[in-house]
């Protein structure tokens, strides 16, 4: 009974928290519930923590080469063009950069702004593959808590995000996102075509500095919001999570940068997606 009284208060706190949500995003994929996402979150946590690695333990690594090379590249495009649609749904039309609340209007920008965001969250699903390829080459090593926790708290995450506040002020640190990653998957594409065009790779040394940037930038963005007098933000408690989330990448890739680069252990050179040095 006491079971019974707990899951029928939690149904009813459901539906009323869920009467909140955007009804412009009423019928879109994977938006009727957090449900949806939740089991594709923890399918891909099972498959490439225990599953995948059970599977291949007695076989060969697959040779993706050349379908890693088409995937990075295709994630370049797709960054590339999501970037050019945050710029032109807000970012780059009329946005301050500092309170900038969600539009709730079906103008054809705020519109444009709605599609841009789901399609940046559906975008984390195709990058789960990341993870999938090290398992099927058997670089298990590249599996850490770090890649793992970060491919799969942005999805879910990001549900929430397009489910009740699709723009404003909390889009820029996926603006910024989708920026780095034509400039990562980039990098990676090129490393995935083979030992002949590592040379042209001589700008790597930068990277993790890129990224530490763009976590700098996302905290400072959205710290504002403590600091600015009554900006109404539509969903303050999204601009905690965004900054807890900002602060929390920036202090762990310091802690990689620190021993990749002032303690002198750094990782292979071609340490992403599955290609390593001796390749």
């Amino acid at each position: 009974m006491a079971i019974s009284n707990l899951t029928s208060k939690a149904v009813l706190l459901y539906d009323e928290w869920i009467k909140d949500a955007d009804p412009r995003l009423e019928g879109w994929p994977l938006m009727s519930s957090p449900f949806p996402t939740t089991f594709i979150i923890g399918t891909y946590i099972y498959f490439v923590t225990s599953l995948g690695p059970k599977l291949m333990e007695n076989k060969k690594p697959f040779e993706l080469r050349q379908i890693m090379a088409f995937y990075n590249f295709s994630v370049v495009a797709l960054s590339l063009y999501m970037t050019y649609e945050f710029l032109m749904s807000g970012w780059a039309t009329g946005y301050s950069f500092r309170c900038d609340i969600v539009d709730y209007s079906r103008s054809p920008t705020a519109l444009r702004m709605v599609r841009t965001c789901w399609l940046y969250y559906f975008s984390k699903f195709i990058e789960l593959l990341d993870t999938i390829f090290f398992v099927l080459r058997k670089k298990n090593n590249q599996v850490t808590f770090l890649h793992v926790f970060h491919h799969s708290i942005m999805p879910w995450t990001w549900w929430f995000g397009v489910k009740f506040a699709a723009g404003g002020l909390g889009t820029f640190h996926a603006l910024l996102n989708c920026i780095v990653h034509v400039v990562m998957y980039t990098y990676y594409g090129i490393c995935s075509l083979g030992p002949a065009y590592h040379k042209y790779l001589w700008w790597k040394k930068y990277m993790t500095t890129i990224q530490l940037v763009q976590f700098i930038m996302i905290t400072g963005h959205i710290g504002q919001i403590y600091i600015m007098d009554d900006c109404p933000y539509q969903y303050p408690i999204f601009m905690f999570i965004i900054w807890l989330y900002g602060s929390m990448f920036l202090v762990l890739f310091l802690h990689f940068w620190y021993h990749a680069y002032t303690k002198g252990q750094r990782l292979p050179k071609m340490a992403r997606n599955g290609i390593s040095k001796d390749q």
